[in-house]
C-alpha cells in the first residue's frame, strides 16, 4: 500500500492488487520486462509461425483471426481441450461450460468441527468462526483417502482462507473502508476476533456418492487452523534467531496462528503447504526509531495498516512487538492426516509475500519446490531439499523442508537462465553486508535476492511444475506502474496490466540444475488492441483471451488450466474465470474460457481429482472487487446493498465465499 490509503478502494480486494505495487525493491537489477523487450525485439521475427501468429494479433487490422486463419494456424493438431467454450460477460452468479455441473460444495459460515453452530450472519461470534467454514477461500489442495490410495472419490481437502471484507462480511458497517482514514470507526474488538478466526485454513473430507460431492459432517479429520488460537512451530535456519523472539515467545520457535495464506501445494508426502502472502497489512503501529528492523519492516511494506488488530492484541502492533512481523511471511507445513499435529512454518524455504508452493519429486529422488513472491518486481524462487523423497516410509519426509537450498532466478537475454543460491557466507551474503547468518538470509530473503542478482518480475504468482513434460510455468499477473493519469482504453489498469506467462525447462529434466531455459507462453490481453501487445495463438476465440492470470494447476494429463484475479467489466468485459491453455503444438497459446464466476469475485483454485473427473475451484470475495465498473450496479457493495447475493441469493443472506465442485454431465474426464 505504500503511503495511500485504503478508502480510496472500492474493497480490499482493490487495496491488495494496489498493494502489489508498493515499489520497494530498490535494486538496479533488469525487470523481466526489459530483459524480454531485448530478447523478443530481435529474436520474434525469426521464431516461425507463432511468432507471426503473435506479430499479426498484435500489429493487424483485424479483432482476432477469422475462422480459416484459425484453422489453419491449428493445422492436424488436435485439441487437448473439447468442450464448448463460455461467451464473456458479467453477472450475478457463476456459469461453466455447457455439459458441467458447478455445485456449491462449502459456503463460508458452513459447519467444519462437528458441533459447530449453523451460520447466521446477524449473531456471529468468534466462538462459532472457529468452528466454521473461514472467509475468503483461496488455495484448494487434495488428497485421497485412505493416504497412499489416490481415491479420486473421497479425500481431503486443504483450503486457505486468506483475508476478511468487513463491509460485506457484518451489518452495519458501512461501504467505507474500515482503515486509518476513518480510526476503524465500525470495527470492535468482536469483530476484530471474528476476522482473526475466519483467517488461516480448513481442512474437511469430501466424499462423491451417486455423481455428487458433499462433506462428511462428522469426519475425524475435519479441522479449522485460525490467526487467533492455532499453535505454530518455527523450525529451520531461523528458528530460535533473536529476530524472531517476543515477549510472548522468548524462545522464538513458537508462533499463534498463521495470515494472508494466498496459494500453497501438496507434497508428494501428503501434508498441506500454506503460502503466507500479504502479512503486512496485518500490522499497524511504527517501530521506535533507529530500530534494527526499519529496513527490513520497509521491504516488506510493514506496517499495512489494513486491520486494526493491534489495537486489541499487542502482538500485531510493531511499536509494541518489532519483531512479531519476522514471523510471518513463510511457508506453513500442515499434516492433514493428524488434525492434532502442530503445523510448521518451515523458514528454510525463505521470508515473502509466498504466491503457492507447488513441488515435484526431481530424478534424483529430492524434492524441488517453486515459490512466487506476489509483488511488481519481486523474485522467483525454489527449494531443493538436501535429503530425499522416500515414497515407502512417510515419517522419513515429515522434515525434508527444513534442510536445503533457497534459489532465486535470474532470467538472460539469451533465453537462458540460472537459479542464484542464497546460502550465507557465498558472494555478497555476508556479514559486511548485514548477513551474520542463514536465519538473516532467509528472513531477508528479498535483500539476499537483490545482492545477488535476481532479476524482478511483473509480480510472480502461481509457479506450478508439469510432471509430464518437466516444463515450469509462472504466472505474471501484471505491473500496473502505470500513473493514473497514463492509462487508456487499451491499458485501463496500467502498463502491462494483463500481464504473461512465463515457461521454463530445467536441462534434461533436472529441477535441481542451477541453469534452465525459458521462453514466454503467452501474453495476455485483448489481441484486438494492438497497444496491448498481446500473443495468444490466433485460434483464440474472442471469449477465449485472458488477462492478469494468477493461480493455475496440472491435472494429470498434463495440460495446463490458469485462473484470473482482477479481470474488470472496463478491461476485459467479463468476470474472472478458469481458461484452458493449450501448450505446445501447432496450437500453444491457444485458451478456452470454461468457468467465470459473479461479479466482484475472485477465481482461485483450481485442484483436481486424481482422475481428472472432479475439479474444485474457490471463488473469493464475490461482490466486492471492481463493482463500482458494473453499469447494472455502480457502487461499492456493503452487507445490507450487495453487488450479489451469490451463491444463497437469500435476502437474508451476504454474499459468501465458497468452493465450487465442478464435475461432467456424463461423468467423465473435465475439458474433454
Amino acid at each position: 500500500m505504500d503511503n495511500r490509503d485504503i478508502s480510496q478502494f472500492s474493497s480490499k480486494a482493490e487495496a491488495f492488487e494496489a498493494s502489489e505495487d508498493i515499489g520497494r525493491n530498490p535494486s538496479e537489477g533488469p525487470t523481466l520486462g526489459d530483459i524480454i523487450a531485448k530478447r523478443f525485439d530481435r529474436r520474434d521475427v525469426l521464431r516461425g509461425s507463432l511468432a507471426v501468429a503473435a506479430i499479426t494479433a498484435t500489429f493487424g487490422p483485424l479483432a482476432l483471426a477469422t475462422a480459416e486463419k484459425a484453422k489453419a494456424a491449428a493445422g492436424d493438431k488436435k485439441a487437448s481441450f473439447s468442450f464448448d467454450e463460455l461467451t464473456r460477460g458479467v453477472d450475478r452468479t457463476h456459469h461453466v461450460a455447457e455439459g458441467y455441473k458447478a455445485d456449491i460444495l462449502i459456503r463460508w459460515g458452513d459447519p467444519v468441527i462437528p458441533g459447530a453452530p449453523a451460520f447466521d450472519p446477524m449473531k456471529q461470534t468468534a466462538a462459532a468462526q472457529k468452528m466454521q467454514f473461514g472467509y475468503n477461500n483461496d488455495y484448494v489442495g487434495y488428497i485421497g483417502l485412505p493416504y497412499g490410495s489416490n481415491n479420486p472419490e473421497r479425500g481431503l481437502l486443504c483450503v486457505n482462507h486468506e483475508y476478511t471484507d468487513e463491509e460485506v462480511m457484518f451489518p452495519g458497517v458501512g461501504v467505507d473502508q474500515q482503515d486509518k482514514t476513518v480510526n476503524f470507526s465500525a470495527m470492535t474488538k468482536d469483530l476484530v476476533d471474528i476476522e482473526m478466526a475466519a483467517h488461516g485454513g480448513t481442512v474437511i473430507e469430501v466424499v462423491k456418492t451417486g455423481g455428487k460431492w458433499s462433506v462428511v459432517a462428522d469426519s475425524k479429520y475435519n479441522r479449522r487452523i485460525t490467526t487467533s488460537d492455532t499453535a505454530m512451530e518455527l523450525t529451520g535456519p531461523a528458528a530460535g534467531d533473536d529476530r524472531l523472539k517476543t515477549k510472548a515467545d522468548p524462545s522464538g520457535r513458537r508462533v499463534i496462528g498463521m495470515v494472508n495464506n494466498c496459494a500453497g501445494g501438496i507434497t508428494p508426502w501428503g501434508t498441506y503447504l500454506s503460502a503466507e502472502e500479504n502479512i503486512n497489512g496485518n500490522f499497524w503501529g511504527k517501530v521506535p526509531e533507529g530500530h534494527p528492523e526499519t529496513e527490513n519492516h520497509k521491504r516488506m511494506g510493514v506496517p499495512g495498516n489494513w486491520y486494526n488488530w493491534g489495537a486489541y492484541h499487542d502482538r500485531f502492533d510493531v511499536s509494541k512487538e518489532p519483531n512479531e512481523a519476522n514471523r510471518f511471511g513463510w511457508i506453513v507445513e500442515i499434516d492433514p492426516l493428524d488434525p492434532t499435529s502442530t503445523p510448521k512454518k518451515r523458514t528454510a524455504l525463505g521470508r515473502f509475500k509466498h504466491e503457492g508452493a507447488e513441488s515435484i519429486v526431481n530424478k534424483d529422488g529430492r524434492v524441488v519446490l517453486y515459490v512466487g513472491d506476489d509483488e511488481r518486481f519481486e523474485y522467483v524462487y525454489k527449494f531443493v531439499t538436501a535429503g530425499k523423497f522416500n515414497p515407502s516410509d512417510r515419517a522419513a519426509n515429515m522434515n525434508l523442508l527444513d534442510e536445503g537450498t533457497l534459489y532465486v532466478a535470474r532470467y538472460d537475454e539469451s533465453g537462458k537462465g540460472e537459479w542464484l543460491p542464497l546460502v550465507h557466507g557465498q558472494g555478497k551474503l555476508t556479514a559486511e553486508n548485514g548477513f551474520k547468518s542463514q536465519a538473516d538470509v532467509v528472513i531477508q530473503a528479498r535483500k539476499a535476492g537483490d545482492l545477488v542478482g535476481a532479476t524482478k518480475m511483473d509480480r510472480p504468482e502461481d509457479v506450478e511444475p508439469n510432471p509430464k513434460t518437466n516444463k515450469v510455468y509462472v504466472m505474471l499477473t501484471n505491473n500496473t506502474n502505470r500513473k493514473a493519469e497514463d492509462v487508456s482504453a487499451a491499458n485501463p489498469r496500467a502498463k502491462n496490466a494483463f500481464g504473461h506467462i512465463v515457461e521454463m525447462t530445467p536441462p534434461d529434466g533436472d529441477h535441481a540444475a542451477t541453469a534452465f531455459t525459458w521462453d514466454i507462453l503467452v501474453k495476455c490481453g485483448d489481441p484486438s488492441v494492438a497497444e496491448v501487445g498481446a500473443s495468444f495463438n490466433p485460434a483464440t476465440s474472442p471469449n477465449g483471451w485472458f488477462g492478469m492470470p494468477d493461480n493455475c494447476s496440472v491435472d494429470n494429463q498434463g495440460r495446463l488450466w490458469v485462473t484470473t484475479d482482477g479481470n474488470s467489466f472496463k478491461a476485459t468485459k467479463t468476470t474472472d474465470g478458469v481458461w484452458a491453455m493449450e501448450t505446445d503444438g501447432d496450437l500453444r497459446g491457444t485458451s478456452k474460457l470454461f468457468f467465470r464466476v459473479p461479479v466482484g469475485a475472485e477465481m482461485c483454485g483450481p485442484r483436481f481429482t486424481p482422475d481428472d473427473k472432479t475439479l474444485f475451484v474457490a471463488v473469493q470475495h464475490p461482490a466486492t472487487d471492481n463493482v463500482k465498473d458494473w453499469p447494472e450496479f455502480g457502487k461499492s457493495s456493503s452487507f445490507e446493498d450487495p453487488a450479489t447475493r451469490w451463491p444463497d441469493f437469500k435476502d437474508d443472506m451476504p454474499p459468501r465465499p465458497s468452493i465450487v465442485v465442478i464435475t461432467k454431465d456424463d461423468g467423465g474426464v473435465i475439458g474433454v
